[in-house]
């Protein structure tokens, strides 16, 4: 709830040590039980979680898009969700598919949950609301979240989806991605490496032709491989 100390904060830029024993949260990675930083940002630590809150190219809401976000603070009345724009969202409990009793916003969504939602609004003054009364919506249990370029993401989900769905194909994971810069992926762990692996030469070759085949190409060989 509101009133605590704000926790300290830190530059860090990718590769950077950021703890051990931490629960690796947006913008991190683990190994071995030590948690680094992927990407450049502010390092932001909350009980046993750490996150990096990107410092450049800050996603843009629109209405109507998809976005994945992290509750980051709660209200009698309502959530503060972290969307990867320049402010948080609010999202009201009038905007959720449960009935919340006033002050009781924390029994359905607390600090740390991630979600999946929908841009409800976006005024002159570039203030947001956010929606989960959407059907796609919902709260993101388990898996992980990897951080793109919102720029990049019309090429990973690919014409009519072609991308995306090679990906959930070869790999067998379960993926949202949102129009903000966030994907979630749930599966075993080497479908999830394989697919952040894809992910992650999308990303980098977005603009080479023939991209899609190339891909695939990929995929086919790795989990032929493993076969």
């Amino acid at each position: 709830m509101r009133g605590d100390k704000p926790p300290k904060r830190e530059v860090v830029v990718p590769g950077d040590f950021l703890g051990t024993g931490l629960k690796p949260g947006l913008g991190t990675f683990s190994v071995g039980g030590k948690t680094y930083a992927s990407q450049l940002g502010i390092k932001k630590v909350r009980g046993d979680s750490v996150n990096i809150i990107p410092l450049s190219g800050r996603y843009m809401p629109r209405q109507g898009d998809t976005v994945i976000g992290e509750i980051t603070d709660i209200s009698a009345s309502y959530w503060l969700v972290d969307i990867n724009a320049p402010y948080p969202a609010p999202l009201h409990a009038s905007e959720v598919p449960w009935k919340v009793d006033f002050g009781d916003t924390s029994r359905f969504l607390n600090v740390e949950d991630v979600v999946l939602l929908r841009v409800l609004s976006v005024d002159e003054a570039k203030r947001v609301q956010v929606t989960m009364k959407e059907r796609d919506s919902r709260r993101l249990r388990g898996g992980r979240i990897i951080d793109v370029s919102h720029s990049k993401v019309p090429r990973i989900i690919g014409r009519k989806g072609s991308m995306i769905g090679l990906i959930k194909k070869y790999t067998d994971c379960r993926m949202f991605v949102g129009q903000n810069g966030r994907i979630w992926l749930d599966g075993s762990l080497d479908g999830m490496y394989l697919a952040v692996k894809a992910i992650r030469k999308i990303e980098e070759d977005a603009q080479v032709l023939g991209l899609t085949e190339s891909i695939e190409v990929m995929l086919r060989e790795a989990t032929a491989r493993k076969a």
